[in-house]
């Protein structure tokens, strides 16, 4: 079977975010108000072929500790469909 993963990476909570806050300058200098923070992570999508769920699970996990977030200061959230 093909399954569907996506990876949404994001910084950690307690560390500064530059792009952030440099899109939160921006839409401050646009006139755009009422925003108080801007967290940039991005998402990834992966077609796994797994024999199930919880093996194509267990591949997002791998790619995701090896390659795609570095856990020192970014966070992940995998969703299979």
């Amino acid at each position: 079977m093909i399954f569907t993963a996506q990876i949404k990476v994001m910084p950690l909570k307690n560390l500064l975010d530059p792009q952030g806050k440099a899109v939160l300058g921006g839409l401050a200098n646009l006139g755009i108000t009422g925003i108080s923070d801007v967290r940039i992570g991005k998402q990834i999508e992966l077609s796994i072929e797994a024999e199930n769920e919880t093996v194509a699970r267990e591949k997002s996990e791998d790619a995701a500790k090896k390659l795609l977030a570095n856990q020192v200061m970014e966070m992940y959230e995998i969703t299979i469909s």
